[in-house]
């Protein structure tokens, strides 16, 4: 990868490549720390992922983080998609001998049709969620757990998941659990090779810590999605 569809200066491309993708990283703990309330349930759980959602929606500083976060995805997932296309096109015909699959994994080589799938991903998730609380129309949660008043309303945004994936409020609620699987099945394969590479191209390559690296990565892409993957299954199984 030579170029960057959006730098000019290759080394200058390699390492926004990887910051922003260990940013994203960094992003999905966080956000998969918030998401994992949902297995809270009842109305105590419904009032702390309001709360949560308030929070994350109002506070200046998490504001700030969300446009960065944005701006990273938008970035890292683009680039990698035309630096894909770029360099399938610099090199049309493949070589006779090639065995791609003998000296790289299958991620690796397959990061832009990765990438593809967690941005298609990543667009539905956000339309379904993140597009009611900023601009559809949303219940307010107005009583606590207790049946007290709240000083002040919250968007109801733990009914809307809860209905989301629930059988008899969404006819295509188990579709939308097995594209949310998928989804993060996706996003597994691209953190296999992505996390290790990224910390690869910062320059961070020793024999003694490569090793722990690569090792913390595998632990990172199959514990991060699996987490996210079990909360769509636990809300369906638990409305069925």
């Amino acid at each position: 990868m030579s170029k960057s569809a959006f730098l000019k200066s290759s080394l200058a491309k390699k390492y926004w490549m990887a910051l922003t993708g260990l940013f994203l990283c960094l992003f999905l703990v966080g956000h998969l720390a918030g998401n994992l309330q949902l297995f809270a349930m009842g109305a105590e759980g419904k009032l702390q992922f309001n709360e949560y959602t308030k929070f994350m929606t109002t506070n200046p500083a998490v504001k700030v983080l969300s446009y960065l976060t944005y701006i990273s995805i938008l970035f890292h997932a683009i680039d990698g998609i035309v630096l894909t296309v770029q360099n399938r096109k610099a090199r049309p015909v493949k070589y006779a001998k090639s065995k791609p699959q003998a000296n790289t994994i299958w991620s690796s080589r397959n990061m832009g049709i990765l990438g593809t799938v967690i941005l298609a991903f990543i667009v539905t998730h956000m339309s379904n969620f993140w597009y009611k609380v900023k601009f559809g129309s949303i219940k307010m949660q107005t009583m606590g757990p207790d049946g007290e008043a709240l000083e002040e309303p919250l968007k109801d945004l733990h009914t809307v998941v809860m209905k989301f994936f629930d059988p008899a409020e969404n006819e295509f609620a188990l579709i939308m659990v097995i594209v949310y699987i998928l989804g993060q099945v996706a996003i597994a394969f691209h953190l296999i090779h992505g996390f290790q590479s990224g910390f690869q191209s910062l320059g961070l390559r020793h024999p003694k810590y490569t090793p722990v690296i690569r090792i913390v990565g595998y632990i990172f892409a199959i514990v991060v999605p699996l987490a996210f993957a079990t909360i769509p299954v636990f809300l369906y199984m638990s409305q069925l």
